[in-house]
């Protein structure tokens, strides 16, 4: 794969990737890469989704590419510096201090949309989970650059609520101070990975290079600027743009498996999520999927289809305008 021209991507058929170079940070030479979905490389579309995905995660929901297809957008997305396609031997995984540093990809990825697509074709930013809570927060630096912003299951707040974050927040601080890499104790039991890789009874194949069970580390440096984010979005965003919010109608976090986490969100309390969506702005809209888990796209198919179905219908009143 190379910057300066689309190359094959692993997903097959219709998908391409390049990457996007990047400033040199402290371990060495940094980059992201941009995946496209490509059937017909003859159409020029005037509308464009570009999607970032979780923690942890990189881009491999190829459904997603297609429905965005069918609906006349061109499709594309990042997998993020040090994360999927873009993770080199010498990085710590997902490792960022401050989540504006994701800031030069994100606009590296509008530039080359633009490029292909016109000055004028209109954006709508799509999140998941960590994600979401980044292109909030960039959309909120960057007034008018997009259309709208659709955030599948977006973390926009800690599990439990304000309170656990403000209790947390000082020793994660101190803690990313001094030892921004220190690892925490990792408390993924690998459930959710249950509930949707192929192997273990799910519906999808997942690079385990790219998305490992358990989840890659979680260093303090990194917590402490998604918790900085967290304290950013309760402040409120105000953000121009229309916002769609999806969750799962249910969150199910618990020590001991059950085959009930294939139909809830066992990764965040979409309750303290629901609670967050009117910081976001003035003309925000939430939607609660019955059925639905943690990534709405990877869900069981009535929850899929009812969350592509909703956000069709979020985009007649607000995205594509």
């Amino acid at each position: 794969m190379r910057a300066d021209r689309w190359a094959p991507d692993v997903l097959g058929d219709g998908f391409e990737a390049r990457l996007l170079p990047l400033a040199d940070d402290d371990e060495g030479p940094v980059v992201a890469t941009l995946v496209r979905y490509v059937p017909d490389a003859t159409l020029r579309p005037a509308r464009a989704v570009l999607y970032v995905h979780g923690w942890s995660d990189y881009f491999f929901q190829a459904p997603l590419a297609q429905y965005w297809h069918g609906l006349g957008a061109a499709f594309y997305a990042l997998d993020l510096r040090k994360y999927g396609r873009s993770l080199r031997p010498y990085q710590t995984p997902g490792y960022v201090e401050d989540l504006r540093t994701y800031d030069e990809e994100i606009a590296a990825a509008l530039r080359r949309v633009r490029a292909e697509l016109g000055p004028v074709a209109r954006v709508v930013l799509m999140g998941h989970s960590t994600g979401g809570l980044v292109l909030s927060l960039w959309a909120a630096r960057h007034p008018g650059t997009v259309s709208g912003l659709v955030l599948n299951s977006p973390w926009l707040e800690l599990q439990g609520s304000a309170i656990v974050r403000h209790v947390s927040a000082p020793a994660i601080h101190q803690l990313a101070r001094f030892q921004p890499r220190a690892p925490l104790p990792n408390i993924d039991p690998g459930y959710y990975a249950r509930t949707i890789a192929e192997t273990t009874g799910g519906e999808w194949p997942i690079d385990d290079r790219w998305r490992p069970t358990p989840s890659f580390p979680v260093r303090a440096g990194w917590l402490r600027a998604v918790l900085d984010g967290h304290a950013t979005v309760a402040r409120g965003l105000a953000l121009t743009v229309p916002v769609l919010t999806a969750l799962s109608a249910r969150t199910l976090i618990s020590p001991r498996w059950s085959e009930e986490m294939r139909s809830a969100d066992i990764v965040l309390d979409t309750e303290a999520i629901a609670r967050r969506t009117i910081h976001l702005g003035p003309v925000s809209t939430l939607v609660r999927i019955p059925g639905g888990m943690h990534d709405l796209t990877l869900s069981a198919r009535p929850a899929r289809e009812r969350f592509y179905a909703e956000t069709t219908r979020w985009l007649a009143a607000y995205g594509w305008g």
